[in-house]
């Protein structure tokens, strides 16, 4: 009985050896046969399966890992076995990012590098026998205020004969032609104080040349800018380039507040009025889907003499404020730059067409005293105090800080600028010398000139 027993054991042994040599028989041939197969189709078609990472023709919207697991071997064996059948010369090289949602190729050290956004604050004053950009003398339609130099008793204009070099960069030469074709059907509104209508009035010249064109209309009636009853001028004034369509204007709002009528009556009136520290314009409110490029300032009328000469009466929320702090003007300043800046933030979704720039203060420039103390600015060496700006942040601390964060855009001039104390109309004017110097404005042709064309370039 044990010796069948120890038999019929024996015999279950071989039947099992017998069948694991049929199992690897019969595996090795399989294998054999799918390289065959294998073989086959790398004739055929070569780069049929070729993983995405090794192929140049790359769909970055897609994880390749989602469509070629490294765990799956027959895919990985075509993939070697085809680059070595067709000894495909490796491509550049480059580097490949893989993250959970795509694949991301960088360029290789050879590429060229991505163009950085000039940076038009820093750079260098530099002699320019091109300039002006137009004839001062041509130019009076625009300069209403003879603040063209050219027609006072001014005999030096070295002033005129400099541009803008910025750092690392060029800037594109301002065309006239060029700049209204790219405007065309645009409106470009200057929003601010006598140093805005500075800056309106000479792109007026840069895109006339000085000259009176007779495809150039007044439109200020389309926007309210006409002249009112009792008034001396309009609040503004708007012409029209009639080939291409495109507006330039300027509202005169010196403090970037709202301003409201507090009472009338028949022999006055207006006994003064709100100013909003916190609503800007209602021009700006009222015109902004008409807009496409607005220029904001403000500055130099923030201070006690022009409030009480103006009558205004700050208001916050409708009602004067109640922070004794916010009365103090340089507060009442930043409240209000901070303020029409968030709320021109606040519109830039529902006005995808604008593009809006705030630009930085003008310096003033008069030496031992002030304007009514005897101030001067009548130096005619330009750029006695160096020509070059390399710096970090701007000059006008409160209006970067404003726009920071937001898609406001800063234009920055007033580092640039106050290299300049030779450009203002200093103790010339219109009827002769003497009186109280000009160490505010700038003689056109000249510096604002400058700060058009950043602009331009950043358009």
């Amino acid at each position: 009985m044990t010796l069948l027993n120890l038999n019929d054991l024996r015999f279950k042994q071989l039947k099992i050896v017998c069948l694991a040599l049929f199992v690897v028989l019969l595996t090795w041939k399989l294998e054999k046969g799918s390289l065959r197969n294998t073989g086959e189709l790398l004739r055929s078609e070569p780069r049929a399966l070729s993983h995405p990472d090794k192929s140049k023709y790359i769909d970055h919207h897609y994880n390749s890992k989602e469509f070629f697991s490294s765990s799956d071997a027959l895919v990985q064996l075509v993939d070697e076995v085809g680059r070595e059948a067709t000894a495909t010369p490796p491509p550049p090289p480059q580097s490949v990012v893989h993250n959970a949602e795509n694949v991301t190729v960088q360029r290789d050290a050879s590429s060229p590098p991505e163009k950085k956004e000039c940076d038009y604050r820093n750079g260098k004053w530099v002699p320019d026998d091109r300039r002006p950009l137009y004839s001062g003398l041509k130019c009076k339609k625009w300069l209403s205020d003879s603040w063209a130099c050219r027609l006072t008793h001014r005999n030096d204009f070295a002033y005129e004969k400099f541009r803008w070099q910025p750092e690392g960069c060029d800037m594109p030469e301002f065309q006239a032609s060029q700049f209204l074709t790219r405007m065309q059907d645009k409106t470009i509104a200057f929003v601010g104080d006598s140093l805005g209508r500075q800056m309106f009035q000479s792109l007026m010249c840069m895109l006339t040349a000085g000259d009176d064109h007779p495809h150039v209309e007044d439109a200020g009636k389309h926007y309210g800018l006409v002249t009112a009853h009792h008034a001396k001028r309009p609040d503004g004034w708007a012409y029209r380039f009639q080939r291409t369509n495109t507006t330039i204007l300027f509202y005169w709002s010196a403090t970037l507040c709202d301003l409201e009528p507090l009472g009338r009556s028949n022999s006055n009136p207006a006994s003064g009025y709100a100013m909003h520290l916190d609503r800007p314009p209602a021009f700006v409110r009222n015109n902004l889907h008409r807009i496409h490029v607005l220029v904001l300032n403000t500055g130099h009328h923030w201070n006690r003499g022009k409030m009480k000469a103006n009558r205004w009466q700050m208001r916050v929320a409708g009602a004067p404020p109640h922070d004794r702090g916010i009365k103090i003007i340089w507060r009442a300043k930043n409240l209000t730059i901070h303020s029409v800046v968030r709320w021109l933030d606040e519109q830039l979704p529902s006005h995808p067409h604008l593009r809006v720039f705030y630009r930085s203060l003008s310096p003033r420039h008069f030496f031992h005293g002030e304007w009514n103390t005897g101030g001067t600015c009548d130096s005619t060496r330009p750029l006695a105090k160096g020509n070059s700006v390399l710096q970090d942040q701007s000059d006008d601390g409160e209006a970067e800080a404003a726009v920071r964060g937001t898609g406001i855009r800063l234009l920055d001039i007033t580092a640039l600028s106050r290299l300049r104390d030779e450009g203002h109309i200093s103790r010339y004017s219109s009827t002769g010398r003497g009186g109280v110097q000009d160490c505010l404005h700038w003689c056109l042709p000249g510096v604002p000139d400058t700060w058009n064309e950043i602009l331009a370039a950043q358009l």
